[in-house]
């Protein structure tokens, strides 16, 4: 039985692709989302999004769907939805928002596929007072706006793949300037 350390340590080295988009992403969100709101209880989720690259016409990626569940009370979500989720094969994990270990801690989940094993979506449940993951939605809508960001994006992921292929937490530092320049330009458009 894997301790929750080693539960990290296997995902964050897990091999990171990144491939040409695919347009049957939006589907797949759509697909997951309609699950999630048939089999999660009523009460807790607010609302369903679709962000990261594979929400981003004609981006490259990784194949996995990025899904933000807004829910009212993830003390509710540690009760009700993860046994619901765990029995249905999802791997599960209380993350930090920021850093490796302080708090505010969310609920992360990610679902496989059955016979492949590869990861098909991570799933993201935070409250609404979580602006930095909420500011997720601001970066991906200003890059759908401006297609040039979004190439150069595209440049800083494949470098950043091709620097760290199984370090998935230098993965995404690599990102972090970029993702937070934008994210400021983003805040400063739509606000």
């Amino acid at each position: 039985m894997e301790t929750e350390r080693q539960r990290i340590a296997r995902v964050t080295s897990e091999p990171i692709a990144i491939v040409d988009y695919d347009e049957s992403w939006p589907m797949r969100f759509e697909q997951e989302r309609h699950h999630l709101l048939e089999c999660l209880p009523d009460d807790i989720v607010v609302r369903i999004e679709h962000f990261g690259s594979t929400a981003i016409p004609g981006l490259a990626a990784k194949p996995v769907i990025d899904m933000m569940v807004e829910v009212k009370d993830l003390q509710a979500v540690q009760e009700r939805v993860v046994p619901v989720l765990q029995g249905q094969g999802y791997e599960y994990f209380w993350r930090p928002t920021f850093g490796d270990e302080g708090a505010p801690f969310y609920a992360w989940f990610i679902k496989r596929d059955p016979h492949s094993g590869e990861r098909t979506h991570h799933i993201h449940m935070v409250e609404a007072s979580f602006a930095e993951h909420w500011d997720r939605l601001l970066f991906r809508d200003y890059l759908i706006e401006n297609p040039e960001v979004a190439q150069r994006y595209e440049q800083v992921k494949r470098a950043a793949a091709e620097a760290s292929p199984t370090d998935r937490v230098a993965y995404t530092h690599a990102k972090t300037r970029f993702i937070t320049d934008v994210t400021e330009q983003a805040k400063a458009h739509y606000r």
